[in-house]
């Protein structure tokens, strides 16, 4: 029989006041898959970093061009736009000569954020978060790459438009190869890689819902540990 010991104060006693919280560990816990990201920082060539400028400069007009459309089909004409909707306006858009220039870079990140801008539009009709804004110049950049855009040869990772491997500084090794993975740029210009991956994670089950303890779980007097 294993027991979890700790030390609290009585928030609602003179200062001083301790009390030794002894609570039996049980084994029941409940599996559930969860996805997390490995974030490492990359140094880009001077070619990388052009390609990556033209990339984030893509992904952000096509979302906020296709936002404003989005928005301006709702309140002026009553039609909701879908994602097909909005990808065959995008095809229509690059077929334009003044947007030539979206062809310039690879399309899976391009199309990748209106994936995103569906999901955020979503979200909005069913109140869980507000209404998807425009993207900044001057904030953070992402594009989302997924397999068809990048490749893993001999523990190096490259992507679409690009011959040299990305500089990274490995932290950690790869459990496994990514099925997609979000470059990002922050407001410091510094770059980085996340890969996300799904991971087992023992979790408290549904009926820990009682009593405040420990590790952030809830339950009638058991607490559990993982």
């Amino acid at each position: 029989m294993t027991f979890q010991v700790w030390v609290e104060m009585d928030s609602d006693q003179p200062t001083g006041w301790f009390f030794l919280c002894v609570y039996k560990i049980t084994s029941t816990i409940v599996n559930m898959k969860t996805k997390r990201a490995y974030k490492y920082r990359f140094y880009p060539t001077p070619e990388q970093e052009v390609l990556l400028s033209q990339t984030f400069g893509c992904v952000r007009f096509a979302h906020s061009h296709i936002l404003r459309w989005r928005t301006d089909e709702y309140y002026k004409n009553g039609n909701s736009v879908n994602y097909n909707a909005a990808s065959k306006k995008l095809t229509e858009l690059k077929k334009i000569p003044e947007y030539a220039w979206l062809n310039q870079v690879s399309s899976v990140p391009i199309q990748q954020s209106l994936r995103h801008q569906q999901s955020a539009f979503k979200n909005f009709w069913e109140g869980r978060a507000k209404y998807p804004t425009f993207k900044k110049k001057h904030a953070k950049q992402s594009a989302t790459l997924v397999s068809s855009a990048f490749s893993m040869k001999n523990g190096q990772l490259y992507i679409a438009k690009s011959k040299t491997p990305l500089n990274i500084r490995w932290s950690r090794p790869l459990a496994s190869e990514p099925s997609s993975i979000i470059i990002s740029k922050d407001r410091a210009g510094r770059y980085f890689v996340s890969m996300p991956r799904k991971i087992m994670v023992k979790n408290c089950p549904p009926s820990c819902q009682n009593s405040r303890l420990p590790n952030g779980c809830y339950s009638q007097g058991i607490p559990y540990t993982y």
